[in-house]
């Protein structure tokens, strides 16, 4: 799956709204609209919070499986 599927399915499974997400991040929830929607790029950092306030690794949020 793509990061913005990825986010998107999180998010909900995690019961925030767009909006909840966004304040929680200090981006738009526009911003988060247009992730989830595939026409904005993540930035790593963003990326970072994002997987913070989900409470999911990064591996989770990009869709790649953990290498050790």
């Amino acid at each position: 799956m793509s990061i913005n599927v990825n986010l998107k399915k999180i998010r909900e499974e995690k019961h925030f709204t767009q909006r909840e997400l966004a304040i929680g991040v200090n981006v738009s929830s526009t911003f988060i609209s247009c992730l989830e929607r595939g026409t904005k790029t993540l930035s790593l950092a963003l990326a970072y919070d994002i997987s913070k306030f989900l409470d999911c690794s990064l591996y989770d949020l990009l869709g790649v499986e953990e290498r050790r």
